[in-house]
């Protein structure tokens, strides 16, 4: 009992801790593409707007669970809330594995297009979110209707509860929301991953091979990044729920392990799954170059307000029109010239290519309409 109170209490710290964190790194991510606008297209903005919201929204629901979590499981805040809660949790879990799999699929278009002359714009844009969101709700249906607070053994507890008589209704809605929070977006990501390394691998760039490895090497690390955080976050949570649903389907017996299991492990993976609304703004803005220089100008504003003008950069190393993109120090310069007709750093391919926090795909050889570009060490 002593070690039950005490990882219970230590897990209450964590979601604690997790929504303050969350709630900063989330918060910086509005302020930033907000206050950036005019620098970055509206498609990024649109996404990272919204997975920012949806992460948001998931790390408020945080000290309510950390409450339920220290008095073992018993809910004080009443039916209504319980219902707003957990359909808030089980929406955002949901979107936010939506906004995932858009943003891949986006870099991959992106990169792939980069030279096309026509791009995705706002109503575009804002038609996907609204696709993404209504679908989310449509996913979280279930958990609006039947999630209620109810007295179990003398315990007011907040759950799911379904009709009675007919069948197995929370295995079935733990496998819809394994399928659609979980595997669909870890498919996409992968999937369109895999395409986007293939396409690097075939494109027609004249480099020497020791810059397009170490350019190749780069994009690698950064999609494994996002990948493996995706399902360290994500995986042991949704195995444990795996397995209770094959014992509710009778597919493996009841025995002590699971009980354990579920008493001591599975708590800390619903930490662990929570703890990736905290990282999303890491690893989607604040490691790229381009937020990074987002969050310098808006410091610089604050220490200085009269220093700059809204939307002026401070970084001389921005990319700015023509044909040259400046590098990080250290590495080589790289011109960048379209066989058909000129591309300045604003069209396409810059502003997505920038999607990766150390702009990996900017300048590299992509073959589109426009024709092919060649790239060569200056």
């Amino acid at each position: 009992a002593g070690a039950a109170l005490a990882l219970r209490a230590l897990i209450a710290g964590a979601y604690l801790a997790l929504c303050a964190v969350g709630l900063v790194g989330n918060l910086l991510v509005l302020v930033l593409v907000r206050s950036q606008q005019r620098r970055w297209h509206s498609l990024l903005n649109c996404f990272l707007l919204n997975l920012a919201a949806t992460d948001l929204q998931f790390v408020l629901t945080l000290p309510f669970w950390a409450v339920d979590m220290v008095r073992d499981f018993s809910w004080p805040f009443g039916g209504a809330m319980c219902k707003v809660v957990l359909t808030l949790t089980v929406l955002n879990m949901c979107a936010s594995g939506f906004f995932l799999s858009a943003m891949s699929v986006a870099r991959y278009y992106a990169v792939a297009r980069a030279l096309r002359p026509r791009r995705p714009g706002t109503l575009w844009a804002v038609c996907v979110c609204s696709l993404l969101w209504a679908t989310a709700v449509l996913a979280t249906a279930p958990t609006a209707l039947f999630a209620t607070a109810a007295s179990i053994g003398g315990e007011r507890l907040c759950l799911l509860r379904f009709p009675d008589g007919g069948p197995d209704w929370l295995a079935f809605y733990h496998l819809q929301k394994i399928t659609v929070a979980f595997v669909l977006p870890l498919v996409t990501l992968g999937t369109c991953s895999l395409l986007l390394l293939r396409f690097l691998r075939r494109q027609r760039v004249r480099w020497s091979s020791g810059v397009r490895h170490q350019r190749r090497s780069r994009v690698t690390r950064a999609l494994a990044c996002v990948l493996l955080v995706f399902v360290l976050c994500w995986l042991p949570n949704q195995a444990l729920t795996f397995w209770g649903v094959l014992i509710q389907l009778n597919a493996v017996p009841w025995d002590c392990a699971y009980f354990l299991v579920q008493a001591y492990l599975f708590p800390v993976s619903i930490c662990l799954a929570h703890s990736n609304s905290c990282l999303n703004p890491l690893l989607y803005c604040l490691l790229r170059r381009d937020f990074r220089q987002g969050l310098q100008e808006l410091c610089s504003r604050a220490k200085h307000p009269a220093d700059l003008r809204p939307g002026c950069p401070i970084d001389s190393r921005a990319p700015v029109r023509g044909s040259l993109i400046r590098p990080e120090p250290g590495e080589p310069h790289l011109s960048v010239r379209a066989t058909r007709r000129p591309v300045s750093t604003k069209s396409d391919g810059a502003d997505y290519a920038s999607w990766y926090w150390n702009d990996d795909v900017k300048g590299q050889c992509l073959t589109g309409e426009a024709g092919p570009l060649a790239v060569g060490i200056t």
